[in-house]
């Protein structure tokens, strides 16, 4: 008999389309004091990678800078047979490049309200807002992924 791990587990393609539709992206770095400091961000799939932009001075910055390693956890359901996931682990990318800041934002800000959120004096918003935050980008070395509605009998 095939193991539950096997059958719940999704495809490279399910993973994708997956991470591409969820809204959060919880987000653990190595704090200074040893525990993990975790966090929700919105995000964008860019090239195939979870990619967010944040405060240049935030403590997950911070974080990352002293060690790159990150896990990232996408999430849903209610019910058992409903739970559905994926959760990430690689090492972060930080993106200083002013230009590709902007990009990220313009992402973001479309994914979650719109085009027109990165449209007229939206962009100047976007572009003040990139001056003060770094992008992020998870190079992925692993994944895990759990897709309950595969299992029958519940």
């Amino acid at each position: 008999m095939a193991s539950r791990r096997n059958q719940i587990a999704m495809t490279p393609e399910e993973v994708a389309a997956y991470l591409d539709a969820a809204k959060v992206l919880n987000i653990a770095t190595n704090g200074p004091n040893g525990f993990p400091h975790l966090v929700a961000m919105w995000f964008v799939m860019v090239d195939g990678r979870p990619t967010f932009w944040t405060f240049g001075k935030s403590q997950k910055v911070i974080n990352l800078r002293r060690d790159p390693k990150i896990s990232a956890l996408v999430e849903s359901g209610d019910a058992y047979s409903e739970l559905r996931g994926v959760e990430v682990v690689g090492t972060a990318q930080l993106i200083e490049d002013l230009d590709a800041i902007a990009e990220i934002g313009k992402q973001v800000a479309v994914k979650y309200n719109g085009p027109a959120a990165a449209e007229g004096p939206a962009l100047d918003f976007i572009a003040k807002q990139a001056q003060k935050r770094i992008g992020v980008a998870i190079d992925v070395h692993d994944t895990v992924s759990w897709d309950h509605t595969k299992i029958t009998g519940y």
